[in-house]
C-alpha cells in the first residue's frame, strides 16, 4: 500500500473508534499522515492541533484525553520527535488514559544504517503496549503506541477525503463491577478517594455512613460526607487511632497521612483498583476487588465525630489565615476552588498547589458536575499548561488551572501555538514564589541543610512570569491580595490568560507548621 493509502487507512481507523481530536507535531516522515489527518480536519471528521514541540504536543493531547474520555493521538515524525513523547505516555501509562502515540517510521530495511533520522523506535515506551498494524487499535483504555513504516513516495497529490464519523458515545469514565466484593457492617471504616476514583466512593461511603476521604481530583469529593481536611485529622486527631477498615478507590497518592494509613498493620484495606494504582505494598491485610457493594449503614456516631472534628479544623485554620496579614498560599487554593462553577474545570499542578488545595477546598453539591484533574499517575509537573489546555479544549466551559511557578516554567513552551490554532477560554492562576516551596516542607527544608537549600531544592530563577506572557502573547495580570484576585476569577477568560499571585516562599515551613499546630489543638 502507498504510504498515503496507509495515512488513509489509519485515519479512518482512529475515527471508527470514536476519535474527535487529534495532535500533530510536524515532521517530513510523517508527511502522509499530517496531510490525512488535515483533511479529515477540513471535512469536520475531527478537530486538528498543531504544535512544534512534541513534549507539549504529547501533554496536550493527553488533556484532551482526560476530558474528553475518548482516544485521542499525538503524530510525530521519526527519531527523536518519537522520544519526547515518553512523558505523557508515562503518565497515560499510570492513569490510563487513552493517549496513541502516532509514530512515523522509516522502513525497517533502514534500520541499524546511518540513515537520516533512523533509530529503532519500536517498543519504545516501556510497558505500553505496542503495533504495526492499524487493525490492532481496539480503543482499550490506556495508552498504545501506533508505529506506521512509511516509504517513498511519501506524497502523490492532495490527501483522499471521504473521511467518515463514528457516532459513538464516548466510554463511560468508571463502569460498574460485576460482581462487587460484599463490605459487611461493623468495623470502624473510612472511605479513601484517590484520583479517578469516582463517584463510587461517594455512594460506598454514604451507603455505609462513613467518612469520606477525597483527594480533590478524586471526582468524589462531593456529598455530605466528604472532609475538607482529612490529611491533618488523620495526622492530629485521635479519630485516626481508632480506624479499623479502610475502603480505597482510585490512585490516592497525595498524603502521607493516607499512605501510613493504608500501610497499619492493624487495619484491614479494602481496594477497588489493582496493584498498580495502590500506594504501598500488598501484603495479606490488602483485598483487591474489582468493586463493593455494602450490606448498610454503620451507626452515625461514627460519621459524626468525624464531622465535628473536620469543622473544628476547618474553624482553627480559617481562623489563622484571617490572622494573617500577608496573602498565603493556602488563601490562594481556596479562592481557586470557590471560583469553578458547577459544570466547570480546574486542572491542578503537582507539589504544593494540589495539596494546598486538598486542605482548602470544600466538598462541593452532587450534581454540579465539576470537573478537577491532575496528573497524578506519576505526579510530575512537566506538561501541566499544556495538559490544563488540552482539558479546557476538551471540555468546553469555565476552565481554570491552578500551578506554582517552577511548574508554570517547565511547560510555557505549552503556550506555544500558532494563529490558526484552536484556544480556549483558560485561566493560568500562578502561585508564583521564586522556586520549589515544596522542599521547604520535606526533610530537605530542615535547618541542617540550609547551606545548599536554595541551590539544589529552592531553585530560584527571578523570571519574569510577565516577560514570559509577553512573549508568547499571552495575557498577564497581577494579583496581590485576596480582593484583587477574587476580581480577577470573577472576570470571564477570553481565550487563555494568566493571573500571577506573588507569594513569599521563606515563610511556607513556618506556615505549614502553625497550620498543623491550630488543628493539633483544635482536634487532639
Amino acid at each position: 500500500m502507498s504510504a498515503a493509502g496507509t495515512a488513509r487507512a489509519v485515519v479512518q481507523r482512529l475515527l471508527d473508534l470514536g476519535v474527535r481530536e487529534a495532535v500533530v507535531a510536524p515532521g517530513s516522515r510523517s508527511g502522509p499522515l499530517a496531510l490525512a489527518l488535515a483533511q479529515a480536519d477540513r471535512e469536520a471528521a475531527l478537530r486538528l492541533h498543531v504544535r512544534l514541540d512534541e513534549r507539549t504536543a504529547g501533554f496536550l493531547a493527553l488533556g484532551l484525553s482526560k476530558a474528553s474520555r475518548r482516544p485521542v493521538p499525538v503524530l510525530t515524525t521519526s527519531g527523536t520527535a518519537v522520544a519526547n513523547l515518553h512523558p505523557a505516555m508515562l503518565e497515560a501509562l499510570h492513569t490510563g488514559v487513552r493517549l496513541v502515540a502516532l509514530t512515523a517510521d522509516r522502513p525497517a530495511r533502514l534500520r541499524g544504517t546511518g540513515a537520516n533520522q533512523t533509530t529503532d523506535q519500536r517498543h519504545i515506551f516501556p510497558g505500553v503496549p505496542y503495533l504495526e498494524d492499524v487493525a490492532g487499535l481496539d480503543g482499550s483504555a490506556g495508552p498504545v503506541q501506533l508505529n506506521v513504516e512509511l516509504d517513498e513516495p511519501l506524497l502523490q497529490g492532495p490527501a483522499e477525503g471521504g473521511y467518515v464519523r463514528s457516532d459513538a458515545d464516548a466510554p463511560p469514565r468508571h463502569r460498574r463491577a460485576s460482581d462487587p466484593f460484599r463490605l459487611a457492617s461493623g468495623p470502624r471504616t473510612v472511605v479513601v478517594a484517590g484520583d479517578d476514583a469516582g463517584a463510587a466512593a461517594r455512594v460506598a461511603a454514604e451507603a455505609g455512613g462513613w467518612p469520606l476521604l477525597a483527594e480533590p481530583s478524586s471526582g468524589a469529593r462531593t456529598g455530605t460526607h466528604a472532609l475538607a481536611t482529612y490529611r491533618l485529622l488523620l495526622a492530629h486527631s485521635p479519630l485516626a487511632e481508632q480506624v479499623e477498615r479502610v475502603v480505597s478507590f482510585g490512585h490516592p497518592t497525595l498524603s502521607r497521612p493516607v499512605a501510613r494509613l493504608l500501610s497499619r498493620a492493624d487495619v484491614e484495606v479494602v481496594h477497588v483498583g489493582t496493584e498498580a494504582t495502590f500506594p504501598v505494598a500488598v501484603d495479606e491485610r490488602v483485598r483487591l476487588v474489582e468493586g463493593v457493594e455494602v450490606e448498610g449503614p454503620d451507626p452515625a456516631d461514627w460519621l459524626d465525630d468525624w464531622r465535628t472534628a473536620d469543622a473544628r479544623a476547618r474553624a482553627a485554620v480559617d481562623t489563622l489565615l484571617d490572622a494573617d496579614p500577608e496573602l498565603t498560599p493556602y488563601e490562594v487554593a481556596r479562592a481557586v476552588a470557590a471560583a469553578v462553577p458547577p459544570r466547570g474545570l480546574l486542572v491542578v499542578g503537582s507539589s504544593n498547589p494540589i495539596r494546598d488545595l486538598d486542605v482548602m477546598a470544600a466538598p462541593s453539591t452532587v450534581g454540579e458536575r465539576r470537573l478537577v484533574l491532575a496528573n497524578r499517575g506519576l505526579a510530575g509537573i512537566d506538561g501541566t499548561i499544556s495538559t490544563a489546555l488540552g482539558a479546557a479544549l476538551g471540555r468546553p466551559g469555565p476552565a481554570l488551572a491552578y500551578l506554582g511557578d517552577l511548574t508554570f516554567l517547565h511547560d510555557a513552551n505549552g503556550l506555544l501555538a500558532g494563529p490558526a490554532e484552536p484556544r480556549p477560554d483558560l485561566t493560568l492562576v500562578v502561585a508564583s514564589d521564586d522556586g520549589g516551596s515544596i522542599f521547604h516542607t520535606l526533610e530537605q527544608g530542615a535547618p541542617e541543610y540550609a547551606e545548599d537549600f536554595e541551590r539544589v531544592f529552592g531553585t530560584p530563577t527571578g523570571v519574569s512570569i510577565a516577560a514570559v506572557c509577553a512573549a508568547y502573547g499571552v495575557a498577564h495580570e497581577t494579583a496581590r491580595t485576596a480582593d484583587e484576585l477574587a476580581a480577577a476569577l470573577g472576570r470571564p477568560a477570553s481565550g487563555v490568560r494568566v493571573v500571577e499571585v506573588p507569594l513569599r516562599r521563606d515563610r511556607r515551613r513556618e506556615q505549614t507548621a502553625a497550620l498543623s499546630a491550630a488543628v493539633r489543638d483544635a482536634v487532639g
